[in-house]
């Protein structure tokens, strides 16, 4: 039974995918939204035997083990030099405003628990340079539990989702005025892309919703070399992690055991025939995907209903606070408003958004220099995040 009822697990999030791809209500709802709200009401229609949790506590540690360094994989690191100087001042500002905002909210909340503001901040961070993996990649990382975990991503998307409306619609002319209007843009024929491909090709490696080539039998031997390469780098991560306890007297720390991957991962993209495995980030998406799903049916339906409006402030107050800083410091430095936008879509919502805030602007020259700016904020939120809860859990 036990078997079974993971396989189910596995396999739902292809149900949704084929649902969102079907119907136009699914679509706009979004797949990590279905997993999640599907995830919970099985998890609550007590359906669900107790001997099943163990190995739902399983699915969840490995699917996130196993999905972070495949989504590292694909990453050229090299070609982030190509990406404009102001594209890179303006990602840094972000990744600064954010930091400096949950810090602060940090200290502000702490009265109610310091450990749990400690995982919100850990959490903002994350996710708000890079993107869900980042922030499941920290739960892992700073052992956040399931409830606080739910309750962040719950809000977040409906806070991201109004976010991400504003930007498309009043934000464009809002910041446009403010920062002034962007240099003439520049045809994207013209830029150097990346080494997968053109801007537009990047933005479709990036998509998060058409996984169609995972089920073509010609790419399974690609997928398989990836799954094998992924299993390598969690069993070199989980030793180094052990070695590290061995030292420190102390038990294995799930935070070193993240950082580990997340560095073998990028250096196993430097190697060419690994970052050709392009699938390998679909792969690892799909993963994510069923961590999703797994971690809503551990939480509770009542104690969401009990969400505390300290916890929405937090999270409203990083996104709005660190978008106006970001802004701000943007206007200083004379960064044009497109690039604020791109990147700041990039940061906040992660990288399959900008080629859609580009569209917005009327203007594909900034596909690249924002794509790329946000992969880096998936490279570097998991260091920033697991770092920055580690240092405020210790005060």
């Amino acid at each position: 039974m036990t078997y079974l009822l993971a396989m189910v697990f596995f396999f739902a999030p292809a149900l949704l995918l084929w649902t969102a791809h079907h119907q136009a209500w699914a679509r706009k709802l979004g797949i990590i939204a279905l997993c999640y709200i599907a995830g919970l009401l099985v998890g609550n229609a007590n359906v669900l035997p107790e001997a099943f949790i163990p190995a739902q506590q399983m699915l969840v540690d490995a699917t996130v083990l196993l999905a972070l360094p495949l989504l590292l994989f694909t990453l050229d690191v090299r070609q982030w030099r190509t990406v404009a100087g102001k594209a890179m001042l303006s990602m840094g500002i972000a990744t600064t405003s954010v930091v400096t905002l949950a810090t602060c909210l940090f200290f502000l909340f702490r009265g109610g628990g310091a450990e749990s503001a400690a995982h919100f901040a850990a959490m903002s961070v994350g996710v708000y340079t890079g993107g869900t993996p980042n922030l499941a990649a920290i739960k892992s990382g700073l052992d956040i539990p399931h409830s606080e975990y739910i309750i962040f991503h719950s809000l977040d998307t409906l806070i991201g989702a109004a976010y991400l409306l504003f930007m498309l619609t009043m934000g464009v002319a809002l910041f446009r005025r403010l920062l002034g209007a962007p240099a003439p843009p520049v045809e994207t024929s013209a830029v150097t892309a990346p080494a997968i491909g053109e801007p537009d090709a990047q933005a479709s490696h990036y998509d998060s919703d058409d996984y169609s080539s995972l089920l073509t039998a010609g790419n399974l031997p690609e997928q398989i070399k990836a799954l094998a390469l992924a299993v390598l780098v969690v069993a070199a991560a989980l030793v180094l992690a052990e070695v590290h306890a061995m030292a420190k007297g102390a038990a294995r720390s799930p935070a070193i055991v993240i950082m580990a991957l997340t560095t073998f991962g990028i250096l196993l993209s430097l190697v060419p025939r690994v970052r050709r495995m392009h699938l390998a980030y679909k792969l690892g998406m799909y993963l994510i995907y069923v961590f999703c799903f797994a971690v809503a049916s551990m939480a509770s339906l009542q104690r969401l209903a009990q969400v505390d409006v300290i916890i929405t402030l937090f999270i409203a107050g990083t996104v709005l606070g660190s978008v106006v800083v970001h802004a701000l410091l943007c206007r200083l430095a004379r960064i044009d408003s497109d690039t604020f936008m791109v990147t700041s879509v990039a940061a906040v919502c992660s990288p399959p958004f900008v080629p859609m805030m580009a569209r917005a602007l009327g203007n594909p020259g900034t596909i690249l220099s924002g794509m790329t700016a946000g992969i880096i904020g998936y490279a570097l939120g998991n260091y920033i995040g697991i770092s920055l809860g580690l240092y405020l859990q210790s005060l």
